[in-house]
């Protein structure tokens, strides 16, 4: 009877839904419902559903009655589902027992005090409330990931919605770059899925004409969700077979491709460290790698001639880019001393009225905006997660069984690595989310391999005693 009632009820809404929105609003409004009703029922649905669009279409908005991105939307009604869960059924919590998982609920915890003293010491227009909600619910997504992805098909399966949506945005953003040869070619795309501040948002990608655009936006950022995924990627082509082998490999090669279209040498760099230091742990087809990925540049730069002109200046001390950045860390101390504490949440650097401008690394951009107890803590939880996700010494054997673990390893590495280049993976919301979804990924992978490292281990940890790395 119940579920009479619920059925009559959906139809009552469908049918209000049809009479006062145009087809196409009732018919996106009926698919929000189907969406929303069953992640309550699935909660892991609603991550997966994040993943794809959080790496296709990251900042495409919804209004719903304040006007958010629709990744950041389903990461809270994932939220809402699990919490709905534990109310009906308080036997299915999950107690959080890792200890990177408790230093960043800590970090969490602190940014309350840089949150009120900016609240109270800065003038803006914008909403720091909203702002440092939004950022801590992109942080949630490792504890999503310790709640929703305990059994290890849930993370392979997540894996695969990761590169599928990346592999969606790569061959968007080429094609899109192939026929229009500019960075503003992507406009007419964001602006179909409700993309801010687009005024704004098409004079920064005029001004970067000749790098690729993407649904990222900004070609660093491109560059560093590429750092962060593209390990991933390739460890899990290399070690998979059938059509899994060909959709990491096929990320991994048109990233690699977009990465030097969208021209981040902080990305490249950081990528460049990563299989230097997994060639030297013996990893299989690094070395290689390497050399394809020399052959890559070699044919790209000879068949875009504007590509040429970019490597030309990209690591020479007049870029404006470089100039740019020693600006920022001419200014950096006089941004610490002005703001002791931290910004806070409610501006954005440059500060307007003052010749305050940001600053370019993840640890300091921390500082800017936590103060130096955020730093410290955000530092405090990277060795954590290094400590308990770290390879044995020797060589590593690529399998099938640890390459989650690796992939995800190497990426976390590389977005860290990036950090002393830009500050993507501080506070920019979606990339935020994405890069401590892949931290909780790694945690739990490295938990599995290596159960002896855990001081405290649940039974989560105990029931598979694997070592499955190999000798590393």
């Amino acid at each position: 009877m119940p579920g009479k009632f619920f059925a009559i009820g959906l139809g009552i809404v469908f049918g209000v839904l049809a009479l006062f929105l145009s087809p196409l609003k009732a018919v996106a409004a009926v698919f929000a419902v189907v969406v929303a009703l069953s992640v309550l029922r699935f909660p892991l649905w609603g991550l997966l559903l994040f993943v794809l669009l959080a790496t296709f279409m990251p900042y495409a908005t919804v209004n719903l009655g304040i006007r958010t991105t629709v990744s950041e939307a389903l990461l809270a009604l994932t939220w809402g589902a699990l919490l709905w869960q534990a109310f009906i059924a308080p036997e299915s919590r999950l107690p959080v027992t890792g200890t990177t998982e408790r230093w960043l609920m800590v970090l969490m915890l602190f940014s309350i005090v840089p949150f009120v003293i900016g609240q109270l010491s800065t003038q803006g227009t914008a909403s720091g409330l909203s702002n440092w909600l939004r950022w801590l619910l992109n942080l949630s997504t490792l504890f999503l990931a310790a709640k929703l992805l305990q059994e290890r098909k849930n993370r392979e399966l997540l894996v695969v919605c990761l590169l599928l949506g990346t592999l969606a945005m790569l061959l968007l953003s080429i094609i899109v770059f192939l026929r229009t040869r500019s960075a503003s070619g992507m406009l007419p795309v964001l602006t179909f899925f409700s993309y801010g501040n687009l005024d704004m948002l098409g004079f920064g990608l005029n001004a970067l004409s000749s790098r690729m655009g993407s649904p990222w936006m900004h070609p660093n950022a491109t560059g560093g969700i590429m750092a962060l995924l593209l390990p991933l990627a390739l460890c899990f082509g290399l070690a998979n077979e059938g059509w899994r082998r060909w959709l990491g490999l096929c990320v991994a090669l048109l990233g690699a491709a977009a990465l030097l279209l969208c021209s981040s040498r902080g990305a490249m760099l950081s990528l460049t460290i990563v299989l230097l230091w997994m060639a030297g742990r013996r990893v299989p087809y690094t070395g290689r790698l390497l050399m394809f990925g020399a052959m890559l540049v070699v044919v790209l730069v000879m068949s875009y001639p504007p590509l040429q002109d970019r490597l030309v200046t990209i690591f020479s001390s007049d870029n404006a880019s470089t100039l740019e950045r020693f600006d920022e860390y001419r200014m950096f101390p006089k941004a610490v001393l002005a703001y002791p504490f931290g910004l806070g949440f409610k501006l954005e650097p440059p500060i307007e009225g003052t010749d305050l401008i940001g600053i370019s690394n993840l640890w300091l951009n921390f500082m800017y905006k936590l103060g130096v107890g955020g730093m410290l803590l955000f530092i405090v939880v990277s060795w954590h997660w290094w400590r308990e996700s770290r390879p044995n010494q020797g060589h590593i054997v690529l399998t099938r069984d640890n390459s989650i673990w690796l992939g995800s390893l190497g990426g976390v590495l590389a977005a860290l690595i990036s950090g002393l280049f830009d500050h993507y993976f501080s506070f920019a919301v979606v990339m935020v989310g994405l890069f401590w979804l892949l931290v909780g990924i790694n945690l739990l992978e490295a938990r599995r391999l290596f159960p002896a490292r855990q001081t405290q281990a649940g039974p989560q940890h105990l029931k598979t005693g694997i070592t499955a790395s190999g000798r590393g």
